[in-house]
């Protein structure tokens, strides 16, 4: 595609960019992102990928928009309360860069409608906040052989990782889902908003490194931060060899739908040790 002025305007500060230019941005204008969740990590990634100039942007989510959504999610402002999330994305949206193409999707991700959805896309974002659909758009995109970034908060603490085919999975790490009652939500254990910011960022951040073809990804590697004390961890991860989805002798073969473990866990009993989802 060739861009306009206005548009050689918009994106100057890539197309300066050594490591971007005008292909780069080329390649941002033909790309195509899902961002499964638009909440926490969704709202700041949909914000800057729009800003970013990237092509297609679908948005998956079945929720309305809280009043208690708007000290992190940041897509979406108080007179969209009761609004439902992916209108409310798509607006923004819009707004910041007419350039882009939405598409929406008001239902959540299920075993019997990912591999469907996530098939018209370059790379999937996973905003969730829940273990069954981590799971599930992990062995969607091994299946489907599709890039994407996890991201998870809680507290002040964040991680993230990148998954492209033949490399670490979210189950070499995590294998499965955890037991009832070892994970708060954010809901019972809080999260600082700017977590969600700083880490839906990253993700931002990673596509657009997936798309330009350039940098290192995370993959291979989970990065983890403590917003309290301001440290950074990047760990190196190893394909599991006993991994159930991706090992040399793998027992998943099919998608299946996990049941969100209910977490019993009263406030004053969550350790600051906790894990994030």
């Amino acid at each position: 595609m060739e861009f306009s002025d206005e548009q050689l305007e918009r994106y100057s500060r890539h197309i300066i960019l050594k490591d971007v230019g005008y292909e780069g941005q080329q390649r941002i204008a033909s790309g195509s992102v899902l961002i499964i969740g638009a909440g926490g990590l969704g709202a700041p990634a949909a914000l800057y990928l729009a800003a970013a100039g990237v092509g297609k942007i679908g948005i998956i989510d079945g929720d309305v928009v809280d009043t208690s959504n708007l000290q992190r999610q940041v897509i979406h402002f108080t007179q969209d309360v009761n609004k439902p999330k992916v209108q409310s994305a798509k607006e923004k949206i819009e707004q910041i860069n007419p350039d882009v193409e939405v598409v929406t999707f008001r239902k959540i991700v299920l075993a019997d409608n990912i591999m469907d959805i996530i098939k018209d896309y370059d790379f999937i974002l996973d905003g969730t906040d829940n273990f069954p659909a981590k799971f599930l758009i992990n062995d969607a995109c091994f299946f489907a052989k599709k890039a994407y970034s996890h991201g998870g908060i809680l507290r002040f603490n964040g991680q993230t990782m990148t998954y492209t085919p033949g490399n670490t999975c979210y189950r070499c790490i995590f294998n499965s889902p955890p037991p009832k009652n070892l994970v708060p939500t954010c809901s019972q254990a809080g999260v600082l908003g700017a977590v969600a910011g700083i880490l839906g960022t990253i993700q931002a951040a990673e596509v657009l490194k997936y798309l330009i073809g350039k940098g290192q990804l995370l993959t291979n590697k989970l990065l983890t931060f403590d917003a309290l004390n301001m440290q950074f961890r990047n760990v190196a991860v190893s394909k599991n060899r006993n991994c159930p989805l991706c090992g040399q002798q793998p027992s998943i073969r099919t998608l299946m739908n996990y049941e969100q473990p209910v977490c019993d866990i009263k406030q004053n009993n969550i350790s600051s040790g906790d894990k994030v989802c």
